[in-house]
């Protein structure tokens, strides 16, 4: 190997160098025949925002913030290496014809099921919420009715909205039969909604800062129980001191610290896809909540990741 080569064969050895990727996954052209466990796949669509847009640029700035994560291998307070024991790739950014929404939503769809049905788990970065449910619809045909865990300062439940709207899909998709509203649960809520009316769990912003992390986690196991859950992060859910940069940012909310304890011990749900949304850059300040946005979306991939071991030891034990 020439020298000039081996200055370029050795990508870990710096932190900023070539870091386009999430984590410093390798980049993938086509994400079905990778050899992988996961696929992060970016999702650069903020049209059905209804405040400040930006959001398109969020998939971009938590790769860039993820490098700050990537050089702890064994991430606090995990206690194994996420990378020994799950094949990470990134698929980039799904690509649709600008300003053009249907477009978008067949293409993601579509882009779903193949990796979905290829046996690999999604993690998308979004763009604006819009994004998830054209990501249910994918997931409902593989795994059929699902459990939702939303992390939201709204519900998004509202039915007065256009039909693309980052306030419309958990109105929708329990009418497509996507999501029981029986088994899933809103965690952060601090805007109007009437529990009568749209029969999702709720355990609002005021009663997620007053309980513990593990009493919450109860709740949620409790409500979700053994269905395949899809889970969604709007990081609105964030009070905007942790996380400004958003479209549509409500005082009030969860810290996020809080938030991550409550991911770190959800082990236990059949956690069958992801994503995490709402990250808009141009209101962010020093990366602030790109940071956190690339945070949960890792400790995602640690909790996806325990799940399986958790599942592989059981199925060794049984043999």
């Amino acid at each position: 190997m020439s020298q000039f080569n081996d200055l370029f064969s050795k990508p870990d050895n710096s932190l900023y160098s070539n870091s386009m990727s999430f984590l410093r996954r390798p980049m993938v052209q086509n994400p079905v025949e990778a050899d992988a466990d996961v696929v992060v796949l970016g999702v650069p669509f903020d049209m059905a925002t209804s405040g400040r847009a930006g959001a398109r640029m969020g998939p971009d700035a938590i790769r860039r913030a993820s490098v700050n994560l990537a050089w702890e291998g064994k991430k606090f307070p995990w206690e194994f290496n996420l990378i020994k024991h799950t094949k990470v790739v990134d698929a980039g950014d799904l690509v649709f014809d600008c300003g053009d929404a249907e477009d978008l939503t067949q293409r993601l769809q579509a882009a779903a099921s193949e990796i979905i049905n290829s046996g690999k788990t999604l993690l998308s970065l979004g763009g604006d919420h819009f994004i998830t449910l054209p990501l249910l619809r994918a997931h409902a045909k593989k795994y059929g009715e699902m459990a939702l865990i939303h992390f939201d300062a709204h519900t998004d439940t509202y039915s007065n909205g256009s039909r693309y709207d980052h306030g419309t899909m958990f109105y929708h998709a329990p009418n497509e039969g996507l999501i029981s509203r029986e088994h899933s649960v809103q965690i952060g809520i601090r805007t109007e909604y009437k529990q009568q009316d749209h029969g999702f769990n709720v355990i609002n912003a005021m009663q997620a800062n007053d309980l513990t992390a593990a009493h919450i986690v109860e709740q949620v196991k409790a409500i979700v129980g053994d269905k395949p859950v899809y889970l969604t992060f709007d990081i609105d859910c964030l009070d905007p001191a942790f996380a400004p940069g958003t479209g549509t940012p409500v005082c009030g909310g969860m810290s996020s610290d809080k938030v991550l304890k409550i991911l770190r011990n959800l082990q236990g749900i059949n956690l069958v896809g992801m994503d995490v949304v709402e990250v808009s850059p141009p209101y962010d300040h020093s990366d602030v909540t790109a940071l956190a946005g690339a945070t949960i979306a890792l400790d995602l991939l640690y909790l996806w990741t325990q799940q399986r071991l958790e599942s592989e030891c059981i199925d060794n034990t049984n043999q």
